[in-house]
Parts: structure tokens; sequence; C-alpha cells
């Protein structure tokens, strides 16, 4: 039985005795985050706070799971797609962040852009997992089998660059994805070590032990925020270890906070566009009730519980 806590410490490790470097690096060339100015007006204070800490976290996965999946004799196809497409989101957003960077302002990447990447590394994914043989959770009724592969590539561009878009949404308080990934990974890392799918386990513990090193800087008051480097990884990794342990939909659960978060801002853009009202008083939803006087501990505090309730309830059901 292979030590899965041996990469999460790696992982912690890693992440938790670089980042101070990191801090300073990025404090000494003044790249910091611009704050966008449609945001709340409390966060502005923000400005100037270290971005792109999520490519710490990403190089701890990366330089664990490729010495430790070499060492252990796993490293296999299922975790080098897992490592690229940790990677290759990652590096999109840090393509996004670093015109936000240099440009000093809130807008980075065109929306085509960072779509057509993420679509590109999506359809990598897919390509991989089909010819590798991966099995199909689901199955389309009244298709044969290369209607099957068509429709499953949809699908799993869809997953990937929708769960990428909706983590790097709810990445808007300090500490909140930081903690919903820990819970969110550490949910699947159980659900994998339980299907005896030992590189799925040790990449997810991997990146619970880098979350949790870099959570010591990003709760709040953050000295270093993820970025969207940080973010839209976490996101396309998720989707991509809920189609390998053959559960995507309980992504849907696991992933609740993720997903309220983007259903809270399709909701209000729809309201406003039919009805010119909105539901709510600011989207995505934890600006919602920082409006209603919650301050950022509180929210969190709240959605780690639901997110904890709901992947205990996933983790129950799947094992």
């Amino acid at each position: 039985m292979i030590n899965w806590a041996i990469p999460l410490l790696s992982g912690f490790i890693i992440t938790a005795l670089f980042m101070p470097s990191l801090i300073k690096y990025f404090r000494s060339k003044h790249e910091g985050q611009m704050i966008r100015e449609e945001g709340p007006t409390w966060h502005e204070k923000k400005s100037g706070t270290p971005t792109m800490g999520g490519i710490l976290f990403i190089i701890a996965t990366v330089l664990t799971d490729l010495i430790f999946g070499w060492i252990q004799h796993i490293l296999n196809p299922t975790l080098l797609i897992l490592l690229f497409v940790l990677i290759a989101y990652g590096l999109i957003g840090m393509w996004d962040d670093s015109i936000k960077l240099f440009k000093r302002q809130n807008e980075g990447l065109k929306a085509w852009q960072k779509f057509l990447g993420q679509i590109v590394a999506a359809i990598v994914f897919s390509l991989v997992y089909l010819h590798e043989g991966f099995p199909m959770a689901f199955k389309i009724p009244f298709a044969h089998d290369l209607s099957v592969s068509y429709w499953y590539i949809l699908f799993i561009v869809f997953w990937l660059v929708g769960f990428s878009n909706a983590v790097n949404l709810t990445d808007g308080l300090d500490g909140l994805v930081a903690g919903l990934g820990i819970i969110s990974f550490g949910a699947y890392g159980i659900i994998a070590l339980y299907q005896h799918q030992m590189q799925v386990a040790v990449f997810c513990f991997t990146i619970v032990g880098g979350l949790l090193g870099f959570f010591i800087f990003n709760h709040k008051p953050a000295k270093i925020f993820m970025g969207d480097m940080g973010s839209l990884a976490l996101g396309a990794a998720l989707a991509c270890v809920s189609i390998l342990v053959h559960h995507e939909f309980s992504l849907l659960i696991i992933g609740i906070i993720y997903v309220g978060e983007t259903a809270s801002v399709m909701i209000q853009v729809a309201s406003f566009k039919l009805t010119g009202k909105r539901v709510f008083k600011m989207t995505p939803i934890h600006h919602h009730f920082e409006m209603l006087g919650w301050n950022e501990w509180k929210i969190d505090i709240v959605f780690w519980s639901i997110a904890l309730i709901a992947a205990a309830a996933s983790i129950i059901t799947i094992v």
C-alpha cells in the first residue's frame, strides 16, 4: 500500500517553505493584484497584494508526483495526464495574470483567448483519455461507439472549461478557494483510495498538501493570492479527477459551492437582461453576503462547512 501521506507532506513542505521567498520576490518587483472596480469598495485595500501564488503549489505538485510516481512505479498515463492539465490550465492563468500585472489593470486575456486555450487543453485530455481506453462512466443511449466518443469529448471539454471557470469565479475572498480545494481534493483522494487508483489519490493528496501550505499565507488578511494561475488549474484538475474516478456528476455535489457561485452569476445576468432587476446585491454570491454585512471569515467558514457536508455525503454514497 502506497503511503499517500508522503506526497501530502511533500506538497505542504515545498509550498510552505518557499512561499515567503516568493512573496518577497513579488513585492520587490511590485507585482500586485489590481482589484476590479466593480467589486466591493472595501476590497480596494487589497490592491497591491502579490498574486500568482498558485505557481508554487503547482510546482510542488508536479515535482512531488513525478519523483514519487517514479520511485513507486506509478508514473503512468493517468498521473501524467493529470499533471498535464494542471500545468496547461496553470499556464493559461499565468498568461492572464501576467497581462494584468504588466498593464496594471484587472482585465487580462480577452475572453475568447482564455476560452480557446481552455478548450484546446481539454481536447488534448479527452483524446488521451479515450486513446488510453479509460472506461466511460455513462453511455449515451441509441448511439454507436463513434458517436459516444464524440459526445463524450464534448462533455469532457464542457466539464473542464466549466469547472475551471467556476473555481476562478469562486476565488474572490481570502482563503476561500484554498479551503474549498482542500476539501474537494481530499474527498476525491479518499474515493480514489477506495478504488485503488493510487495515481489519482497521490495527485489529489499532493494538491491538498500544497493548498494547506498555501493557506498559511492566503487566509485573511492574505499575504498572497493564488491568481487565475491557481484557480483555473485547480478547477480543471478537479474536473479531470471526477472523470478518472468515474463519478463525474459527483462534482456537482462535492463542488456545490463552485456550482452555486457560477449559478448566482448566471441568474443575476439573466434576471437583469429580462427584467432589469437584480436578484443578488452583487455576484458571485460571496459578494452578496459581504454586502449583507458578513465578514470574510464568516463567509469562508459557512461555505467550507457546506462543502464539507456535501463532500462527506458524496464519499458515503460512493464508497
